[in-house]
Formats: C-alpha cells, structure tokens, sequence
C-alpha cells in the first residue's frame, strides 16, 4: 500500500466536510499560506495588524511586502487583494468560499486538532498539481526525480501518520461547528 494514501484519503474528507473541490494537506496552515502566496506571486500583501507572525512571515518568504489594517476580525479574514483566505481559526462544514485558496489549521489548538497541520481548500483544477508539487520540494509524488519537472517547491507535506490521526478525529466532529 502506498502510505500516502491515507493523506490523499485525509484530504478528499476534508474537501467534501468543508465543501471545497480540493484540499491540499501540509504541515501547517503556515506552510499553506506560504504555498498559497508563493503560488499567486503576491506583491504587497494586506493583513490584520493583530493576527499570528506566521501570516507576515509566509507573505514575507514568498515574495511578498506586508501592509497592516486595522481590523477585528472572528475565525477568518482575506490576505487583500489575493484570493487567500486564513482560516486558521475556523473549521466547519460547506465553510470553503468558491474562487478563494483558503488556508486552515489541524493544529493540537485548532476544531481538528491533531499534532500540526494545515490545508489549502481549493477548486481550481489547474492549481491543485501545481500546489501538491510545491508541498513535496517542488517534486511530484510517486515520480522518480530523474523522471519528474520540477517547481518552485517547499519541504512541507503532511505526514501519512498525521493524516490517518486527523482522518480518524474528522470523522467524530459534529456536522457543523460554530
């Protein structure tokens, strides 16, 4: 059996529990926004001046410049003007907004919390090669190097052992959370 089954598995759960087409697994949300922004080129990116480090830090190590608004936000809120969503804070069912790659967190702290992890739910088809190539070093999964083309990619795909523990913690969250 290939191990990364289950991550793939992990995955097609979430995307049907969070109403998204795709879902991309990695070792945090971090690591999701990063993709994210790496992978729409962003320039000057705008986020909430009170927010997690990790969310400048992605825009940061993805290219990007960081502007600060002022603005109280609950569970979510848009890394403007790119269609990226962090959701790092929210986790619940039919939650994915259509056209956007929103980025969430299983950490220990987080709805589906297991030991770390984080998503980007998706529906664009073209993205969805793109962004698991980026998670596993640019590589894709299952492909001999010698045989593969390469992208830009990061050291940060999920676990197959992380992914069967939030499989299994997926399945006993309620149909909707608040």
């Amino acid at each position: 059996m290939n191990p990364h089954q289950v991550t793939r598995d992990f995955e097609q759960a979430v995307a049907t529990y969070c109403g998204s087409r795709y879902a991309v697994a990695v070792n945090s949300c971090t690591a999701a926004l990063l993709i994210a922004c790496a992978y729409h080129e962003v320039d000057e990116v705008e986020i909430p001046r009170l927010t997690y480090v990790g969310v400048g830090q992605s825009i940061l190590n993805a290219g990007g410049r960081v502007k600060f608004r002022n603005e109280l936000w609950q569970g979510a809120y848009r890394l403007e003007p790119y269609p990226i969503i962090d959701a790092a804070r929210r986790f619940t069912s039919k939650m994915y907004q259509p056209g956007t790659m929103m980025c969430v967190s299983i950490h220990i702290s987080k709805i589906l919390g297991v030991d770390q992890g984080g998503l980007i739910l998706h529906d664009d088809p073209e993205a969805d090669p793109v962004l698991k190539q980026m998670r596993f070093d640019g590589r894709t999964e299952g492909v001999h190097p010698k045989k593969d083309t390469f992208t830009r990619g990061f050291h940060c795909y999920l676990s197959p052992s992380v992914a069967a523990q939030a499989l299994w913690k997926l399945s006993t969250l309620p149909r909707h959370n608040k």
